[in-house]
């Protein structure tokens, strides 16, 4: 159980507990607002191909399926998620490219 969520860990969030979406500028930033699966991901998708390795990006969405979608992208293609949180329904993850 991940204490600061309260949610129960599947064990595939590939976070840093010590970073916040709020304390990295991200290199760059994704409005996946209003969009719903399967766009947030591929957006991603199409921003991450023409990222640098170490390039962070910042996404924020509404579609409650990000919080599945979006651990799975990082965990499937090796990048990292640094952090992600939630506010009023709006979800937002800070990524970094591998």
């Amino acid at each position: 159980m991940n204490e600061s969520t309260g949610k129960e860990s599947t064990g595939n969030e590939h976070t840093a507990d010590s970073v916040t979406v709020d304390e990295i500028d991200a290199d760059i930033q994704v409005d996946a607002t209003g969009l719903f699966c399967p766009e947030p991901v591929m957006l991603l998708h199409n921003r991450f191909r023409d990222m640098q390795a170490g390039d962070t990006l910042l996404m924020t969405a509404t579609d409650p399926s990000t919080t599945r979608d979006v651990p799975k992208f990082c965990l499937f293609l090796g990048h990292e998620l640094l952090a992600r949180d939630e506010q009023g329904g709006t979800y937002r993850y800070l990524l970094r490219k591998h």
